[in-house]
């Protein structure tokens, strides 16, 4: 598939861009590329391919799930404002 310039300015105009003729030309150019890439990616035959997560065969790390903070919910709730039911209260903002 490639593009005629007229599509290329129709599409510039979808897209609110202003494009001179040197611009229209380049962005056709390049719009064509990026088709031929697409048409060759299709061309190869992918069967019995499993679709992957990542490029390399990776296991993450992970830390182990523990807690490592002290629970500080009543002090940082003493010097709140205003808390109820275990609730920080503020003021409306949206009326």
């Amino acid at each position: 598939m490639s593009l005629s310039l007229a599509d290329v300015e129709k599409v510039a105009r979808l897209a609110r861009l202003a494009m001179n003729e040197q611009e229209l030309q380049a962005a056709q150019a390049q719009l064509n590329n990026i088709f031929g890439l697409i048409a060759e990616m299709q061309a190869v035959d992918t069967k019995g391919v499993e679709p992957m997560s990542h490029s390399q065969d990776l296991a993450q790390r992970l830390r182990e799930d523990k807690v490592t903070e002290t629970d500080q919910r009543a002090a940082f709730q003493a010097v709140a404002p205003q808390v109820e039911q275990g609730l920080y209260l503020v003021p409306q903002v949206i009326e």
